[in-house]
């Protein structure tokens, strides 16, 4: 519900002003713009102790009468509510990761101290799983794009990319349109206001990994009295992400390419671990490739098998033998790498919108045909399975974006420096294929409060994949102990 009566020249004002939360009062309402109420939130019990509600928050922040949209929350209430401090707001990233999912997940098997001492909370972003989803393009549609995508590039892939992207955005902006302009991260931003002030916290805890970072990062720009303990595991650059994009995609195609060359280093060298290539690891993947490309199997090609190969890397080393079996099982034309594409058209409907709700991409196609051949060229064993292929996922969705119908009102340009804020926590792993290191060490010093903690080792953020770095984020959240300037964990695994 909103409050409508002396709205009007506060919002006027308000429609004046960059985006961005700058110009806003040094003790904003919550949501950050005059009028908006905090939802009612009615909690229902839904299995094993969570706590379920319906959050409904307006639409448009600077049109408030344009409607609601309705949030998924859930809660698992503190263990021991005589230590308790507060709620934990908890975001996968993404974009297109169920929070809900997330908070079901770190309730039952995250730190003991953060599931005793927090109410542990989550919400699906609007557009996000169960908080009215963005649709583009159905299945089959999807995957019989991904038809035509293949490991090596060739005289028609621009030309067929950036169709592919075309027919993309078209479908999300009839399967969507009304819902688009509204999906960046300042919204986001502001409804988790406005959730922290419905569950009676006066200053926010969150946890926030891979793009859930820049969500935090987006929150404490726009409320930066309002912190209490930001983690942000796995960071982006926010000013590249948000304002230069090619430059920000750029490092994690290089990301990517460098954690493969470690994995068939290592395969190299253990080949009583490593079960596939018989000595030359590169040479036979680009060889899978190439014959998935001249004979798909059940749906899968070069492409998409090198999509699925870059989500297993996030697994870090533990995960390197297995990945070795499955490369093998690949080339028999079996396993988890051979999946067709079209099982992760719901994801990307999401993970695309999203991003170029958020993102400033130049509108010109020579750009864009010069930053993907750059792509291709700069990391050649995953670039061009990734870059001309189908919009997919965070590095790839330029074609997608150059070509996006929507007016991006929620988009969230900076400043993001956060100054006033409590410190923040920013973790970032070394051999993070996905959210490069150098990014967390970039988000670091762009904060103005904030304190960087490296994971040396190998996976996607520091929480899953090393128990030092858990325990240290753990401390800072229950605590405010923050580890020590220049802080290493050291406890990567052995493969």
């Amino acid at each position: 519900m909103l409050r409508h009566k002396a709205f009007g020249l506060a919002l006027a004002v308000a429609l004046l002003v960059p985006t961005g939360g700058a110009a806003l009062a040094a003790e904003p309402p919550p949501g950050g713009l005059p009028g908006v109420e905090v939802p009612k939130l009615d909690w229902t019990a839904c299995h094993d102790g969570f706590q379920c509600a319906t959050a409904r928050v307006p639409l448009d922040y600077r049109r408030p009468r344009l409607g609601t949209i309705d949030l998924a929350v859930l809660r698992k209430p503190a263990a021991d509510q005589s230590r308790r401090i507060g709620s934990l707001f908890v975001n996968p990233g993404g974009p297109g990761g169920s929070a809900v999912g997330t908070a079901r997940s770190l309730a039952k098997t995250g730190p003991a101290e953060l599931r005793a001492r927090f109410d542990i909370i989550g919400f699906d972003p609007r557009g996000v799983a169960d908080s009215r989803a963005v649709k583009c393009q159905d299945p089959k549609t999807y995957g019989a794009a991904w038809a035509t995508a293949s490991s090596r590039p060739a005289a028609d892939s621009f030309a067929r990319s950036v169709h592919s992207g075309r027919e993309f955005v078209q479908a999300c902006q009839r399967e969507s349109g009304d819902l688009l302009p509204y999906i960046g991260t300042e919204y986001v931003a502001r409804d988790m206001d406005l959730l922290r002030a419905a569950v009676g916290d006066p200053k926010l805890s969150y946890l926030g990994f891979s793009f859930g970072t820049y969500i935090g990062t987006v929150y404490a720009n726009l409320f930066p009295q309002r912190t209490r303990a930001l983690v942000l595991d796995g960071g982006y650059d926010p000013q590249h992400y948000a304002n230069s994009p090619y430059a920000y995609d750029i490092t994690q195609f290089d990301a990517i390419e460098a954690t493969l060359h470690r994995f068939f280093a290592w395969c190299s060298a253990t080949p009583a671990k490593c079960a596939f290539g018989n000595g030359n690891p590169a040479a036979a993947f680009t060889a899978l490739q190439a014959a998935l490309d001249a004979k798909p199997v059940n749906g899968a090609n070069g492409a998409t098998m090198t999509l699925e190969v870059v989500f297993a890397l996030n697994g870090g080393k533990s995960t390197w033998v297995r990945m070795a079996e499955n490369l093998v099982k690949a080339q028999q034309g079996t396993g988890p790498l051979v999946l067709p594409a079209d099982e992760n058209a719901e994801f990307f409907a999401a993970n695309v919108s999203v991003e170029c709700a958020d993102r400033a991409f130049p509108r010109n196609m020579a750009l864009l045909q010069a930053r993907l051949a750059y792509a291709a060229r700069e990391a050649p064993l995953a670039g061009p399975a990734l870059a001309y292929a189908p919009p997919n996922y965070d590095h790839a969705h330029a074609t997608a974006c150059v070509q996006w119908p929507a007016e991006q009102r929620s988009r969230y340009a900076g400043p993001f420096h956060a100054r006033g804020s409590s410190p923040i926590l920013v973790v970032g792993t070394t051999g993070d294929p996905d959210t490069p290191y150098v990014d967390s060490v970039a988000l670091s010093r762009t904060l103005a409060n904030a304190r960087l903690l490296t994971f040396d080792g190998e996976g996607h953020t520091g929480f899953y994949h090393s128990p030092c770095s858990k325990a240290a984020i753990t401390a800072y959240l229950a605590d405010l102990r923050l580890p020590a300037r220049g802080a290493t964990c050291s406890d990567d695994v052995t493969p």
